[in-house]
């Protein structure tokens, strides 16, 4: 079968593709509780590969020159590694990372890359899907323009070839990802790829020596959930002892606590679906729901 037969549209390959900055993203990104640090880190990393421009700025004012070492700069990979357990805000810090790269450089696209590039399991098909997304990717990039694509699950596409239990086609393509990223080198900064992924320790070693960066993405701390808390039921009046008490619910038991995840878009929806629309929410109807609500399981 033809690399043709295997193709998609091009927005059946992308669960998401969107135009950046985003106004709706930069409202999102300010509300990851405990993470404008590790995102003015990240961002100031990323930005020496994607605005080359303004590191020739940076050396000439501070050295007086082009520095050398900046030949060294395009040469790396543009992959960035998130890892760590799930819900825990890998894929929202990639998209923050973005938008914050677009608001104040080069405007950008931003792919998510959909999981029917694994296809339905014909010979080849899941390597002319994975070719045909990096393609895409690649033809938005320009001297005005930045990509980014984020692969989430990517254990599900990267695992170590070394596995006894992976199948030929997997192997494949991985052969032909390691391909793409080292081709989108040429790019010098104008792609950029974030993987997210629960279980690093699948991934081929060959895509680990590839990362630019990696970062670990752990469950909230007792600090984290309060000011999330906080955040969030804001206006309710609740008592301070209230969210005490949900801090320690939601800590869970055995140090497996609540995610990011679970506080957003379980405890706090749930409380609500047990008030509306007949009354007001309650501390009760929060204390209730986490009461109910156990943490995700873990999966790194």
């Amino acid at each position: 079968m033809s690399d043709r037969a295997h193709a998609l549209p091009t927005n059946e390959l992308f669960e998401l593709q969107l135009s950046l900055p985003d106004a709706r993203i930069a409202a999102r990104a300010g509300r990851l509780v405990g993470f404008p640090d590790r995102l003015a880190r990240l961002e100031t990393m990323l930005r020496l590969m994607v605005d080359a421009e303004g590191v020739e700025v940076w050396s000439r004012q501070f050295h007086h020159r082009s520095l050398p070492l900046l030949a060294t700069l395009p040469d790396r990979y543009p992959l960035v590694i998130f890892h760590g357990d799930v819900g825990t805000g890998k894929t929202e810090t990639a998209e923050a990372i973005a938008n914050a790269l677009a608001t104040t450089g080069r405007p950008g696209t931003l792919f998510k890359l959909s999981t029917r590039v694994r296809g339905d399991g014909f010979v080849g098909q899941m390597t002319a899907l994975i070719s045909q997304a990096f393609a895409a990717v690649a033809k938005e990039a320009g001297k005005s323009r930045t990509a980014y694509l984020i692969v989430d699950e990517g254990d599900s596409l990267t695992s170590s070839r070394a596995t006894v239990e992976i199948h030929h086609e997997d192997k494949v393509a991985v052969n032909t990802l390691i391909q793409k990223l080292d081709g989108y080198r040429r790019f010098g900064g104008r792609v950029l790829v974030f993987l997210c992924t629960n279980r690093y320790d699948v991934l081929d070693p060959a895509i680990l020596r590839r990362s630019l960066a990696e970062e670990r993405f752990d469950r909230p701390t007792a600090a984290e959930r309060r000011a999330l808390l906080e955040m969030d039921l804001d206006g309710l009046g609740l008592e301070q002892e209230v969210i005490d008490r949900l801090v320690a619910i939601t800590g869970g038991s055995g140090g497996l606590g609540y995610t990011f995840s679970d506080l957003r878009t379980r405890l706090l929806p749930a409380a609500v679906a047990a008030a509306f629309p007949d009354r007001a929410l309650t501390a009760d109807d929060l204390i209730a729901a986490a009461g109910r609500i156990a943490p995700t399981p873990s999966f790194d």
